[in-house]
């Protein structure tokens, strides 16, 4: 056994990762769910079944009992009749005309008390053979189509009581079956024969026996079906073979009845006090469907407990082996001096920290190689910052404030000269020109910033243009301009573009409007104008320009610029252009908000 066992783990052992996963998954999960879950079908078949027929062999017990009780009482009533004096009297007097006959049998109470006080008893019938006593209430005279039938010449020929199934019809022809009890009435001081008769009520049974789970079948001896709770059975033969010869006949198990396969129980009720038996046939069509559908789901259950831990063994196979192939190829590209991983192991087990420790590695064999390369560079490195030295010297002599100095020095020339609008001027492009260097190298301003160079903008054109334009600026109460950040010089671009092309063939009424407010998340900026606008083909050509620019077009450079920095950071189509001939242009910047807060 262990070298088995030995040579099974050696095999296992050559084979991939995944092979030995599955291989356990199948050994330690399918075999033994297989080996339970079929004991355990096996078993609650079992268990089911003998349930389904101890049910079955209650409820055949309480039919049987339900017949022994009645029957008991019934030959008890017959009892009483056969050996009352007043029926004795009645069948023995030899009647001169029918009114005597009546008023004798008028006088018997008996038997209507019977007849008409137990619901059990659908009917009680004398026969006689007594000419003189003709048919009346209980009591009938046995003409030649009575003494011709089996049960009376059996009755007449034996002083032991029987039991046999007649069939009756209602008063619309619908034709039943009874249980009889037949007897001979033993007259006294008589030469006649009498046999009394007490059919047992066909309603009566269904009311008692009745069950909504179970078909029962009832018969007497030889004969057919006397009660059935499908009425379609009555007069038919018992649905399951029956051996007669046997004292007292007993059988539990399954038979096939109009072809399917159902579960039976037959018990045999010796009539008291009398020859006959009665078998008792209980029969559920349902047991075995139930059975099915109960095992159907318990193999379901089996199923899904085989094929979800399968699922996630699979999923989680792939899992393991891809992070297992991205260390082992990481590994494989260290080995051959490349450095660069593309992936990485995720997670936070022994895999991760294993390729967490590879990285670790890399990183100080790229640092030990750095350091060689470092004292060759080292001169090098020495010569370039001596350059490097000159070129901040040169570049520290244009200053910043020497320019913003120079433009003020000749802006107050120009005020004392009396020159107010040159003065004005000088001051917006030294304003324009310290919002343009401040904001050289930076990624973000305020937009109330951006807005005010762009309004120093407008302004140092008024001057220049006149009355060729106006401007107005609106924007929106919502809107938070302190604390809304955007990419620097990102407005005025469009600005311009609106005044130099828009407005390029106005002289005068030309107007340029901004308009800024927040919709559905996002913060949008429209710059419109009343100008000559764009044909529909010169608009799409001027869409396809900024999103893919052509060398040579200069009119939509800026538009271009503007389109990918706004690409760049917030997303394409973030800048949409408008226009229709004749009424001017539109475009408009749509910012997400989120990405315009605490940015710093």
């Amino acid at each position: 056994m262990e070298n088995v066992n030995m040579h099974f783990f050696g095999m296992l052992k050559k084979s991939g990762i995944r092979t030995q996963l599955y291989t356990i998954y199948v050994l330690t999960i399918i075999l033994p769910l297989l080996v339970i879950g079929s004991f355990l079908l096996w078993n609650t078949n079992r268990l089911l079944t003998n349930y389904h027929r101890d049910l079955l062999e209650s409820d055949n017990s309480r039919v049987w009992s339900i017949l022994f009780e009645l029957t008991t009482q019934v030959y008890n009533i017959s009892e009483n009749l056969a050996f009352d004096g007043g029926v004795q009297e009645v069948l023995a007097g030899n009647y001169g005309h029918r009114q005597e006959m009546e008023g004798k049998v008028d006088g018997l109470t008996l038997v209507d008390n019977y007849e008409y006080n137990y619901a059990e008893i659908e009917g009680i019938e004398i026969y006689t053979d007594n000419p003189t006593l003709t048919d009346y209430k209980q009591f009938y005279y046995a003409g030649e189509g009575i003494i011709t039938e089996e049960w009376y010449r059996r009755a007449v020929s034996q002083s032991s009581v029987f039991w046999v199934p007649m069939m009756s019809s209602d008063k619309y022809g619908n034709e039943y079956w009874n249980l009889c009890l037949i007897r001979k009435i033993p007259v006294m001081y008589s030469e006649h024969d009498a046999v009394l008769v007490i059919r047992i009520s066909d309603n009566y049974l269904h009311a008692r026996i009745n069950s909504q789970e179970y078909e029962t079948m009832v018969s007497v001896d030889r004969e057919p079906v006397f009660f059935s709770t499908d009425r379609t059975r009555y007069g038919l033969e018992q649905a399951v073979p029956i051996s007669y010869g046997e004292s007292y006949y007993r059988y539990a198990g399954d038979r096939k009845i109009d072809g399917n396969l159902c579960l039976v129980n037959v018990s045999t009720l010796p009539m008291y006090q009398s020859d006959s038996d009665v078998y008792i046939c209980t029969v559920n069509e349902q047991a075995y469907g139930n059975i099915r559908n109960i095992i159907g789901i318990c193999i379901v259950i089996i199923g899904v407990s085989v094929v979800i831990p399968g699922v996630l063994i699979h999923f989680f196979t792939l899992y393991f082996t891809s992070r297992v192939q991205t260390l082992r190829y990481a590994m494989h590209q260290a080995s051959n001096e490349d450095y660069e991983f593309a992936s990485s192991v995720s997670g936070q087990d022994e895999l991760s920290e294993a390729f967490s420790d590879l990285e670790t590695m890399v990183r100080n064999i790229k640092r030990k190689d750095a350091e060689m390369y470092e004292a060759r560079i080292k001169e090098k490195e020495l010569v370039n910052e001596q350059q490097e030295m000159k070129f901040k010297m040169l570049a520290s002599q244009i200053n910043p404030h020497f320019l913003y100095n120079t433009l003020e020095t000749i802006r107050m020339k120009a005020f004392k000269a009396g020159d107010r609008e040159a003065a004005t001027a000088i001051k917006l492009l030294g304003k324009s020109l310290r919002y343009v260097l401040d904001n050289t190298g930076t990624v973000f301003t305020t937009l109330d910033k951006e807005l005010e160079h762009v309004e120093t903008y407008l302004a140092i054109q008024k001057l220049r243009f006149g009355e060729k334009f106006d401007s107005t600026l609106e924007t929106a109460e919502e809107v938070d301009t302190e604390n809304l950040y955007v990419l620097p010089l990102i407005l005025q671009p469009v600005v311009e573009n609106s005044l130099l092309h828009g407005l390029e063939e106005v002289e005068r009424g030309g107007e340029i409007r901004i308009r800024i407010f927040i919709r559905e998340g996002f913060l949008l900026i429209e710059v419109s104008d009343n100008g000559c606008g764009m044909e529909r083909e010169r608009l799409e050509q001027l869409r396809q320009d900024i999103g893919s620019k052509e060398i040579g077009r200069s009119k939509s450079i800026g538009l271009y610029n503007i389109n990918q920095r706004l690409s760049l950071y917030y997303g394409s189509g973030s800048l949409n252009i408008d226009s229709e001939y004749g009424k001017g242009t539109v475009v408009q910047m749509a910012l997400p908000l989120e990405k315009m807060k605490n940015v710093r």
